[in-house]
């Protein structure tokens, strides 16, 4: 299985996911957008993950790779490859589909649950979903649900947390990913965000419980598991 994913930031990699793919023995290949590569050929891969930065959908003239990215999910999206999008990930393809990006009424960062939409525990992923007790967020944008897409996750703080095209395409606001190490990067590179808003933790907060980090990881390994399928 040929893994590509793109990578916006040096601190936002795949995270946890890395182990699911040195354990399969996958083959992992990176666009790294804010080095200047380039997207990879369409034929070179299986699976693409979109990860998530601080930049916005909509941030061209600030990143002038992100035309070229969007234009690239399209294709991807057009030639039926597998495709899972986590935050700005989730944001870029939403946009790929036609759907908006807006700025969320509300900052979201720490630890909060879920609220799975029952009409749609028959998909696996909202299953997987519904046996998480909390989620890792960090994101102030939000995305609108692509026409061709199912919700299947809100939260009190955003309405749309989770989208999925049959099992070819998920979108997720939340991290799933996130392991401690990554977490203690994002406070480092994002401290400005953490403003304590309603819905915004504290660095102490988000580091408090190391169960959390064990328990979401569980959750991506299998959702990764899924999507392969």
């Amino acid at each position: 299985m040929r893994i590509h994913s793109l990578q916006h930031v040096p601190f936002e990699d795949i995270g946890s996911m890395l182990q699911d793919v040195q354990v399969n023995d996958y083959k992992l290949t990176t666009t790294h957008w804010y080095k200047g590569d380039r997207a990879p050929t369409l034929d070179s891969f299986d699976v693409l993950i979109v990860m998530g930065g601080p930049m916005g959908v909509y941030d061209d003239d600030i990143y002038p790779w992100l035309a070229a990215e969007k234009e690239f999910i399209g294709s991807a999206i057009a030639a039926g490859k597998k495709i899972m999008g986590i935050c700005l990930g989730a944001q870029l393809i939403a946009c790929a589909l036609g759907a908006q990006v807006t700025r969320n009424a509300h900052r979201e960062i720490g630890w909060f649950p879920l609220e799975v939409n029952d009409e749609a525990l028959n998909h696996p992923v909202a299953k997987i979903l519904a046996g998480c007790a909390k989620v890792f967020h960090w994101h102030g944008d939000t995305f609108a649900i692509p026409p061709q897409a199912r919700v299947i996750a809100s939260s009190k703080a955003c309405a749309n947390q989770a989208y999925v095209i049959d099992n070819q395409i998920y979108g997720f606001q939340f991290h799933l990913e996130t392991t401690e190490q990554s977490a203690e990067a994002l406070i480092q590179n994002c401290a400005e965000d953490l403003d304590n808003s309603t819905y915004v933790q504290s660095a102490e907060e988000i580091m408090d419980n190391k169960d959390n980090f064990v328990a979401i990881n569980k959750a991506m390994s299998a959702v990764f598991t899924q999507l392969l399928k």
